[in-house]
C-alpha cells in the first residue's frame, strides 16, 4: 500500500481533484441540459442562451472523491476540525443545489445558512480571540465569538455568490484565494497542513470548473458551487490563519479582498435604498466594469489581478512571498491558457 506524506498529498490532491472535475463536468452539463436545469438570460444577466447551472455538483464531487482516493492511498488527513469543514460544506452545497433546482426564498436560505454556520461553530470552528497590538490577545466570550464566526462564514459564503456574474470570475477568485490560503496555512506558526490540503484540493477542482466556465461558458457553478466554495474559504481561513492570536489573523481580509469589498458595498447600497441586502441588482463590481466598456475577459483580468496583488500582500505578511510568486505565475498561466482555449472553441 502506498503511503503519502502530507506535502505529497497537497500536490497529488490538487492534481486528482482537477482530473476528477475535468471528467465529471461534461456529464453534469449533459444532465442539466437534458433536464432543463439551465440559467436563462434576463435583464440582470449578460449571457446569451441557456447555460447549465449545476457546476457545483462536479466541484463538490471532485473535492469529496479526492478525499476518498487519498484514504485508498493509505493517507487520511486526520484533524480536529475536519469533520466540521466537510459536514458544513456538504450541507451548504446541498442547500445551494436545492436552490438551483427549486429557487428558494432568500430569507429561508439565510436561516438555513445561519443554522449550518452554528453547527460548525459548535464543532470547534470559531474565532475565539483577536490580536491586540497593545498587549495580550483579546479573548472573546462565547456570545461574541459565535456572532463573529457566524457572520464571517455566512458573509463570505454569500460574497462568492454575489460575484458569480461573469464567465470565469468566481472560479478565478476562488482558485487564487484557495492557493493563497493553502500557502499561508503552511507558512503559519504553528503550521496547519490540514487546512492547506483542503485548500489545494479546492483549487484543483476549481481549475477543472474553469476549463468549462471561461467565456463563452458551457456551465455555471450555481448556488451549489458558490456556497460550497465560499463556505470552504471562510472556514479554512479560520482554521488555517485566524486561529492565530498574532497580527496575521487579519490576513484573510487581504486574501478575500475582492468578494469582501463587493458584498460590503452591495449590502450598504441596498440598505441605503431601503431594500434587503439580498435583493439582486446589476450594480456589482463586475457590472460597473462592464458598464465602462470592458469585456468579460477584461473584467475577470482586472478583478483577478487585484485578488493576486492582495494575495501577494498576505503571503508577504506570513513570509511565504517567494512560494506565492511561483504558484501565482503557474496558476495564472494555466488560467490564461484555459481562457484562450475557451475563446477558440466557441460553440
Amino acid at each position: 500500500m502506498i503511503s503519502l506524506k502530507l506535502s505529497d498529498a497537497h500536490i497529488l490532491g490538487a492534481i486528482m481533484s482537477y482530473l476528477l472535475g475535468f471528467f465529471i463536468m461534461p456529464f453534469v452539463i449533459y444532465f442539466a441540459k437534458k433536464n432543463n436545469l439551465v440559467d436563462k438570460p434576463n435583464e440582470r444577466k449578460i449571457h446569451h442562451g441557456p447555460i447549465a447551472r449545476l457546476g457545483g455538483i462536479a466541484i463538490w464531487a471532485s473535492v469529496m472523491l479526492t478525499f476518498l482516493l487519498l484514504v485508498v492511498l493509505s493517507y487520511y488527513p486526520y484533524g480536529k476540525l475536519l469533520s466540521g469543514i466537510l459536514l458544513g460544506s456538504s450541507l451548504m452545497f446541498l442547500l445551494g443545489l436545492i436552490d438551483d433546482i427549486y429557487t428558494l426564498n432568500a430569507k429561508f436560505k439565510l436561516m438555513i445558512q445561519l443554522a449550518i454556520a452554528s453547527i460548525v461553530y459548535f464543532l470547534g470552528i470559531n474565532v475565539d480571540c483577536i490580536y491586540n497590538p497593545f498587549g495580550a490577545p483579546i479573548h472573546l466570550g462565547i456570545v461574541v465569538s459565535y456572532i463573529v464566526t457566524v457572520l464571517w462564514i455566512v458573509g463570505i459564503s454569500n460574497a462568492l455568490n454575489f460575484i458569480d456574474g461573469v464567465d470565469g470570475l468566481a472560479g478565478s477568485i476562488v482558485t487564487i484565494s484557495a492557493v493563497t490560503l493553502g500557502l499561508t496555512a503552511v507558512a503559519m506558526t504553528p503550521t496547519n497542513a490540514i487546512s492547506a490540503l483542503i485548500a489545494f484540493i479546492l483549487a484543483g477542482s476549481m481549475l477543472a470548473f474553469l476549463t468549462y466556465n471561461f467565456h463563452p461558458a458551457k456551465i455555471f457553478m450555481g448556488d451549489s458551487g458558490s456556497l460550497f466554495a465560499g463556505f470552504l474559504l471562510a472556514t479554512l481561513s479560520i482554521t488555517g490563519v485566524m486561529k492565530s492570536a498574532a497580527l496575521t489573523m487579519f490576513v484573510p481580509f487581504f486574501i478575500l479582498s475582492v468578494p469582501i469589498i463587493d458584498i460590503t458595498f452591495s449590502s450598504l447600497r441596498r440598505i441605503a435604498k431601503g431594500v434587503s441586502p439580498f435583493t439582486p441588482d446589476a450594480e456589482h463590481l463586475h457590472h460597473k466594469l462592464l458598464h465602462r466598456g470592458l469585456s468579460q475577459n477584461q473584467t475577470v483580468l482586472v478583478l483577478t489581478s487585484i485578488a493576486t496583488a492582495s494575495g501577494a500582500i498576505a503571503s508577504f505578511i506570513v513570509g511565504a512571498s517567494l512560494k506565492f510568486f511561483m504558484y501565482a505565475v503557474l496558476v495564472s498561466v494555466i488560467m490564461l491558457v484555459l481562457s484562450f482555449l475557451a475563446s477558440k472553441n466557441k460553440e
